[in-house]
């Protein structure tokens, strides 16, 4: 099994710390909005890594943060009149609702910053005694940049290239305008915790490096997170872990591309964002996960017009093949173990889930063939797609189900005037005039929809 390590810049044959076991952490949703796609996707990637990390017999621990501690949070603390801790708890219920709609499963192990206060306090401390931080006379701690020689070697970036990025701030308590805070003084009304350098909170960055330490110890296998994540946040963390043990912190860094919106970078300033729960309301999350999943994870997700509604379409095409193999009265007991051998080569290579999709047409292909034919070995054939793809949550629900949704949704959608034109080509059906039917379906062609016969009635679907 190979994995593309940001740090290598390669794919590396994918060997963990100890033998058999894989400890991964994932930078999770800092918690001061409701949860959007991008926030369904990079939990979906780790959630998927992780399973098939198990497939392959390692024993897995994974876990992710909630960063419950944060100027986001305290600016929408000081807007609701809500304390920042409250609002914060509040929001990861509401987020924590929307993930098991996802139905993405949650980690081995829940890390929030608030509940690793000590944690942090004893790692910054350190950082102090050892010369990388030092603290100013106004309660806030900075790490030394230059005390760390390798910082710079996850994002490629030469310390003179970092100046021109980073975010500067209190610069005038820094001794370098590149040191970043690992512990800032409160302000008036902001929420604190007593430290040896005064009442304050953690930063960011910090806030990573002390949870994983105090989950894993010194290292991790994988440490993921999104590619806007590599710098600074994923340096830093880098550098303030590993300049206190001396050891490499993370074997394997994966990060997973960003959500586009026809081309723009999503994000809230722009009003582009596409939120968890409108999704859900309108697609399944098996149809979400199929869209989002048919981009290998590295890459960037450009979500058209047509996205989500072309993915609930190959499912539902997916779905009426299980039903008819259900409904075929044929069993077969063994399973198609090349179906699950080739799902394994494409995952083995990178996590490819792109790949794995993309087969699927032709096996159901397959599988159809066999079907018309009266091959009993379509049965299993089936059954091991629901098996196989079940890792990537796809195929859990029962094909009626699934069908019955999507035909009664799109009906939903479509015009009066299509739907009251189907309903006279039904009717020239049943009274046989052929000429007519036709000629009415060439209607329903020209308003742009297509109208397909089966044997649960007419399908209707936008062209």
């Amino acid at each position: 099994m190979k994995i593309y390590n940001t740090l290598s810049g390669r794919k590396e044959e994918f060997t963990p710390l100890a033998e058999g076991r894989v400890n991964m952490y994932a930078c999770g949703i800092t918690v001061s909005g409701d949860a959007h796609i991008g926030h369904a996707y990079q939990a979906l990637i780790y959630d998927v890594i992780r399973k098939y990390l198990q497939k392959r017999g390692y024993a897995v621990t994974y876990a992710r943060n909630y960063t419950d501690v944060d100027d986001k949070i305290i600016a929408r603390s000081r807007e609701t009149g809500i304390p920042a801790l409250e609002y914060a708890e509040a929001m990861i219920e509401r987020i924590d609702a929307l993930m098991r709609r996802f139905d993405v499963d949650d980690p081995d192990v829940w890390l929030k910053a608030s509940c690793n206060i000590d944690n942090i306090i004893d790692f910054v401390g350190k950082l102090i005694e050892s010369g990388h931080a030092y603290p100013t006379a106004r309660g806030d701690v900075y790490f030394a940049v230059e005390s760390f020689s390798d910082y710079g070697k996850l994002s490629g970036r030469k310390l003179e290239d970092a100046y021109e990025s980073v975010r500067i701030e209190n610069e005038e308590n820094k001794r370098n305008p590149l040191d970043f805070a690992l512990w800032k003084s409160a302000k008036e009304g902001e929420v604190f915790w007593e430290s040896p350098w005064g009442k304050g909170r953690p930063g960011w960055h910090i806030e990573c490096s002390a949870m994983n330490r105090a989950a894993f110890g010194d290292q991790i296998d994988i440490h993921g997170g999104g590619r806007d994540l590599i710098f600074p946040h994923h340096e830093n963390e880098i550098a303030q872990s590993e300049a206190l043990t001396g050891k490499q912190f993370a074997k394997y860094w994966i990060h997973n591309g960003l959500i586009k919106v026809n081309g723009q970078k999503m994000s809230k300033s722009l009003g582009n964002s596409l939120l968890l729960g409108d999704l859900l309301d309108a697609y399944s999350a098996e149809t979400i996960k199929y869209a989002l999943l048919q981009t290998n994870y590295r890459g960037d997700i450009n979500v058209t017009d047509s996205l989500f509604p072309d993915a609930d379409k190959h499912l539902y095409n997916f779905y009426r093949t299980l039903e008819e193999a259900d409904n075929s009265g044929m069993t077969c007991e063994s399973g198609n173990a090349e179906i699950d051998a080739e799902f394994n080569r494409a995952m083995d290579d990178d996590f490819n889930t792109a790949k794995a999709l993309a087969d699927l047409f032709a096996i159901f292909k397959s599988i159809k063939a066999k079907l018309k034919e009266g091959d009993a070995t379509a049965i299993s054939d089936a059954r091991q797609v629901r098996e196989t793809y079940g890792l990537l949550g796809l195929f859990k629900t029962e094909p009626e189900a699934f069908i019955y949704a999507y035909e009664n949704k799109n009906k939903q959608d479509v015009p009066a005037e299509v739907l009251e034109l189907v309903e006279k080509r039904t009717l020239a059906k049943q009274n046989k005039d052929w000429a007519q039917a036709d000629a009415i379906r060439a209607e329903i062609t020209a308003l742009g929809y297509s109208v397909k016969d089966t044997k649960d009635g007419a399908v209707i679907e936008k062209l």
